[in-house]
């Protein structure tokens, strides 16, 4: 392995966990509908706790079913 390719899946690796970590934040985000949790009234939080763990466990099932999908090819 040369340096270009090192540096190239170094990137590669970096620029995948920032892009999760947006997603992630988008998701959370998304989920409070743009509220702070001091603006949120108390139903408001446990509905935007509840939505974001369904919006994480989908993401998780997706990146299981992606891992499946990969090892059949």
């Amino acid at each position: 392995m040369n340096l270009n390719q090192i540096i190239n899946m170094i990137v590669r690796q970096v620029t995948r966990r920032l892009v999760n970590k947006g997603v992630d934040a988008g998701i959370d985000m998304a989920s409070r509908r743009g509220k702070s949790r001091e603006e949120m009234t108390n139903e408001e939080r446990a509905r935007a706790d509840s939505q974001s763990r369904q919006g994480k466990d989908m993401a998780k099932r997706a990146r299981k079913a992606r891992r499946v999908t990969r090892k059949l090819f």
